[in-house]
């Protein structure tokens, strides 16, 4: 699979097959992600792979507490305390795009706090990478993170399969730290869903759509 093709096949998979991931795959996966560029080669990332038990575990005590109404804490400010119109409109379309999608009425509170909930199963995906990084690291490492994730999920596509990076994952740090003791003194950034898409759920047909060049860029010469 050519750059290309990659990049504009990757989505967020929001429903998975009931089909293992083999480790060796995952490995191989992080193994190439990890020549992604970092400052100074600093490679601050640190992952923990979950599945079976453990994964089910974690995911349900996510579940649990979202559903008890706690909304959580991450560990970051990962969205602005203050929308900007331009960010809040493109918000909300993604919303609706979802919601109409699912044909989920704005009146029916009960499917969304459903469709919200499977984020805290990592949408059934069979496995989830969940990401930590020192708490000594700065924003320039956030930056080389991010160059980490894309290329994770750029090979789990030239190895068919899906994925789709939440920071729902990481709205809990504390219960994460509870379950993965040997990361309690790491930030908690997030997490990504990894499997198999099923290809016939139609929630996988939903799509944001992307701003023009005109929009964003600015040429000088």
């Amino acid at each position: 699979m050519d750059v290309k093709t990659a990049l504009l096949n990757r989505k967020s998979t929001r429903a998975f097959l009931d089909k293992q991931v083999s480790i060796d795959i995952i490995n191989e996966i992080i193994e190439q992600s990890k020549t992604a560029p970092s400052g100074v080669n600093t490679q601050p990332w640190q992952v923990a792979v979950l599945t079976g038990e453990s994964k089910n575990n974690l995911c349900n005590k996510f579940e649990e507490a979202f559903r008890a109404g706690d909304k959580g804490s991450m560990d970051y400010k990962y969205y602005p305390v203050e929308w900007k119109n331009e960010y809040k409109e493109r918000r909300k379309e993604c919303g609706l795009l979802l919601y109409s999608t699912l044909e989920i009425e704005r009146e029916d509170k009960e499917r969304q706090i459903d469709q919200w909930a499977l984020n805290y199963q990592a949408f059934n995906a069979p496995a989830i990478l969940l990401f930590f990084i020192d708490k000594s690291m700065e924003k320039g490492s956030f930056m080389d993170y991010g160059m980490f994730i894309q290329s994770i999920m750029l090979s789990a596509l030239e190895h068919g399969l899906a994925t789709c990076p939440q920071a729902a994952l990481g709205e809990y740090p504390d219960i994460v730290r509870q379950e993965l003791p040997e990361f309690k003194d790491k930030l908690v950034l997030c997490g990504l869903a990894i499997g198999y898409e099923d290809k016939d759920h139609i929630v996988n047909s939903y799509r944001t759509t992307r701003e023009s060049l005109e929009s964003f860029v600015n040429y000088y010469s």
